[in-house]
Formats: C-alpha cells, structure tokens, sequence
C-alpha cells in the first residue's frame, strides 16, 4: 500500500476510473481532437495570456494496465489523421487541482504560540500558508496574469523528490497608479481585545496607515463587542484625515465579542459607501473569538458570501491575540474571497497595514486555480503538501462557476509537491497550469509551465535559495503537524495523512540548516524562521 497515494484520493478512485472512460467514450465519439479539455472532457476555446490556445495536459500514447501519459502538449492534425491514442482522456488520479491562497496567517500566529513557550495545535499548522509567508524570485509576468515555475530536487529519500509550483503575478504598482480603495475596517473591540499587542498595535497600525492612503482612498470604520457600530461613514481622506485619526484614537475595548454583528453591520456600511471603479474591501480586525449573538460559523459566512457574489466586496481578515480563532477567521477571509495574515508585533501590524494592505487593494486575477498534470510514466505516486481545504474536483479546473482564489499584483504563490518518481525515469515528469478570469471583464485565461526529470536537483540543501527556503518552510510545518520524536533523523511514516515529508531531517537538523541559510543571506524573515524552529526544537 503506497503511504502517500496519489494525491489522497484513494476513495475516489472507482469514481474517477468511471468518469476517465465516460470521458473517453464521448471524445472517441465526438472525434475531438487536441483543443479538447482533458479533465473535464468540455470544449475549451479560451486564449491563454499569450493569445494562443490554452495548453492542457493531453494524452500521449496507451500505457500499460491503463496508464495514459500526458505532457501538457496538444495533439496534431497529423496524430488524428492516423488514429493516435491522445483521443484517450488521462488517469484523473495523476491530476491535482486547487483554488490559489496567499493566506500567512497559520505562520504568524505558530511563531507567537512557539514565543509563548508552547507549540501549537496541530490543527492550526497550514502548510502552505508557512510556505508562502517567504518571498520568492520567480520570473514575472509582463501584464495581468501569472507566470509559471516548476523546478524540483532530490529528497534523501531514495525516489522521492520534492517539486515545486511557482506562481507570480506583476510587480505592484506604484502607490499613484492604483485604483482608489474604499476600505471598511471592522474592529473587534471586545474585552478581550485590551490584552497588550491586540487593539493597541492596530489602532497605532492604522493611524500610521491613514496617513499614508490617497487623498482619492475612503475609509469607514465599524467597531463592535456586544453590539456592533459604524462610527465612521465611509468618507473620503482628502482634508478628512484628522477625522479618521480621531476616530482610530477614541477606540476602547468594551464587553464580549459578537462577531456576527460586526461582520453584518461592516459589510451593510461597505455596500452603501461602494464606489464604483474603486477597490471595495472589508478589512477584519479580531481575535475571532466569537461569544455572544450569532456565533454560528455558517450563518456568519453566508451574509460574508452573499455581500461578495452581489456586490464583490471582498474581506481581508487580520488576526490578533496569543487566544486566535484560525478556523473561523480563514473560513470567513475564503468565503469572502479574500485571505488572511496574523500580527503579533508592531512591525508585523506596520507591514501588514501600511505594506500588504496597499498592495491588497488592487487585484489582477479572481478564482485562480491551478492543476498539475503528473506524467505517469515518470511518476509512481505523489502528494500535495497542505492546501487540504482548497482542493477542487479535477474536472471543475475550467468550470469557472467554481470558486477559486483572488490574487493581487506582487503575489507569489507556492505549491509544493511529494513525488515518488519510478525507478530509472527519465523525460516529462509535469506540466502544471493555472487558470484565472480577468477581474473586470471576467474573460478566462490560462498559462502552463513543465518540467522534466532532468531539471531535478541532486539535493533539495542543494538546490537553489528559494527551493532550500521553500523546503525548509514545508518541513517545519510538517514537523508541527505530525508531533512525535522529531529530534532524529528520518521521518515518521505512522500518521494518519502518510506521515511526515520524505527526507525530512529531525528538527535539531532543521535548525542548523535554516540557521544557516540565514546567515549566509542575511534575511531577517529567515532569521525568524530559524529562531522559530529552534524553539519548537527545545519544546519537542
């Protein structure tokens, strides 16, 4: 029994092996050719951002008990005239799908708890939210859109690699040549909220904010505790700055926290104060610790899902607190289309409100998703790390009903995969592709990139800064997730998921390399990842 599967969809596969030769039949009856959508079986007529048709993982040729390869390539004239077998749809278990997240939340709040003294709660720990809490140099795109990465190394593990997806969007604009954003800050202001480094850091956070918005920008401000309140209508900065700072200023925590009001009165005073041509975004400030009136998590979410599909006011939710509602917070910033980042000091409450927000505001893709076509002649098994609640059903990649992610201009986002490679493999290995609509005229594109056994480092400690970053990220978290000894070498194979990443070095291992990935780079966001894996190293 293979530990990792292929993608942790053992339980579908009699469903996927059904759906795999119904698509089959109606390609071989329909006659499609190479535009056909290999996943869904659907018609794809969509140009990617180049103008081209939209590349798609398409078989090659009849593998073995059922194997079909595929390379992201699309078939020809010529292979139709002489009956090749690209008309065969691929295995769907050798496809993985996934709405894109920028959330960092998950890393911010393990380094509180871990500054605390204690490790955090394993449900807590997102993978990919401390994968992309690291910057990454990917090539860039030249207009909206992504560019696509896939690069790879060699775990110690013997055949295991780890493979990476990276995705980039366009430098941010300078802070003039954005659009203007009208942005309804709802505060928590609860008693819980007066612990030190909760309501202080974001009030001194958002008046160094205020201070930094256009003149053209509008704010509003909704507080709530046991009740909820607008105390500011959404006004323009202009010559009204000294009105939001006092406003700001005269913000005290006060009872419990009924966080069903907040959320239903902020987004009440974000669709009368709507601007049209204008950025329209909730920005949530709490602990999340709803207590009073409606805490009843899905009701919550269904007003914050309803304000987006009708309005397209997206939430941007900020986490505060050592106490932090995790769950809740990212379901809500999900359903509302947004993401979610957590402060715990003030200069991670200055980078989160005078940096990140401003970059935020604009947005370059709505419903990003992403697929990875694994070539099952090269790959034997695989697993995507974390991502667990923003998987998608293979064949809803271009059925843009579904939801995906929104992302923004200066993004990078970072998927890492376990791959088992066969023994002796050589050639294509996958083509991953991420698909996105354009954020006013909602017209779908597409953009692929591949990479071949070949292209794979000899070690992932090897390999370069930002894979080592990347697999440092992903092997501390699994760390945090998988508790047990993590002091020695080797990795556990006894959890429930599959156990821990192939090759994982024991913590104390983890520490050294991250400790001296640091000095060699002199990054302070690595030299806070390094000094949070010694910690939990000590704790373990």
């Amino acid at each position: 029994m293979n530990r990792y599967g292929t993608d942790g969809k053992r339980g579908r596969r009699g469903a996927t092996a059904l759906l795999a030769l119904t698509l089959a039949g109606g390609l071989l009856l329909t006659g499609c050719g190479g535009d056909d959508d290999a996943s869904s079986g659907a018609k794809d007529t969509t140009s990617d951002s180049r103008g081209g048709s939209a590349p798609m993982p398409a078989p090659d040729r009849p593998r073995g008990e059922g194997e079909q390869r595929y390379d992201g390539g699309t078939s020809s004239g010529e292979d139709e005239k002489n009956g090749d077998s690209r008309e065969i749809a691929p295995d769907p278990d050798y496809l993985s799908t996934f709405a894109l997240d920028v959330d960092t939340a998950s890393y911010g709040y393990a380094r509180r708890t871990l500054s605390e003294g204690r490790l955090p709660d394993p449900s807590t720990v997102r993978p990919e939210e401390f994968v992309n809490s690291f910057r990454q140099d990917y090539e860039r795109p030249d207009g909206d859109g992504f560019s696509v990465t896939v690069d790879g190394a060699r775990t110690d593990d013997e055949d295991w690699s780890l493979v990476r997806v990276g995705l980039a969007t366009r430098p941010a604009e300078r802070q003039s040549e954005r659009p203007p954003a009208a942005l309804t800050f709802v505060i928590d202001i609860s008693g819980s909220m007066a612990e030190p480094g909760r309501l202080d850091l974001a009030q001194e956070a958002l008046g160094t904010m205020t201070d930094r918005l256009r003149d053209d920008d509008s704010v509003a401000i909704v507080t709530f505790s046991d009740e909820a309140e607008t105390v500011l209508p959404m006004t323009r900065l202009g010559d009204d700055r000294d009105r939001v700072h006092d406003a700001i200023d005269e913000l005290e925590p006060m009872e419990s926290t009924n966080l069903g009001a907040g959320v239903e009165t902020g987004y009440e005073t974000a669709v009368e104060g709507r601007r049209e041509g204008a950025t329209n975004r909730v920005v949530l400030v709490s602990d999340a610790l709803a207590n009073t009136g409606d805490t009843d998590a899905d009701s919550i979410l269904e007003r914050v899902a309803t304000e987006r599909r009708e309005h397209g006011v997206t939430l941007f939710g900020v986490g505060v607190g050592s106490d932090y509602g995790d769950a809740l917070m990212e379901r809500l910033a999900d359903e509302g289309d947004g993401h979610t980042t957590y402060v715990s000091n003030p200069q991670d409450a200055r980078e989160v409100f005078c940096e990140q927000l401003p970059r935020h505001i604009e947005l370059t893709a709505r419903d990003a998703k992403a697929q990875v076509a694994f070539d099952p002649e090269t790959v034997a098994e695989f697993r995507l790390v974390g991502y667990d609640n923003r998987r998608v059903a293979d064949e809803d990649f271009r059925d843009d009903r579904v939801d995906g992610g929104e992302v923004g201009p200066g993004h990078t986002v970072t998927a890492l995969y376990a791959v088992r490679t066969r023994s002796g493999a050589d050639g294509h290995l996958a083509t991953a592709t991420v698909r996105w609509l354009d954020p006013d005229s909602r017209d779908p594109h597409e953009e692929s990139g591949g990479v071949e056994t070949d292209a794979l480092d000899d070690s992932v400690w090897d390999a370069d800064r930002g894979l080592r970053v990347t697999a440092t990220a992903a092997y501390f978290a699994d760390a945090l997730r998988t508790p047990g000894d993590h002091h020695g070498d080797g990795y556990r194979d006894d959890h429930a998921d599959g156990g821990s990443l192939p090759g994982a070095p024991g913590l104390s291992e983890l520490s050294e390399r991250a400790d001296g990935l640091a000095d060699r780079t002199e990054d302070e966001d690595l030299r806070d990842l390094a000094e949070a894996i010694e910690e939990a190293n000590r704790l373990a």
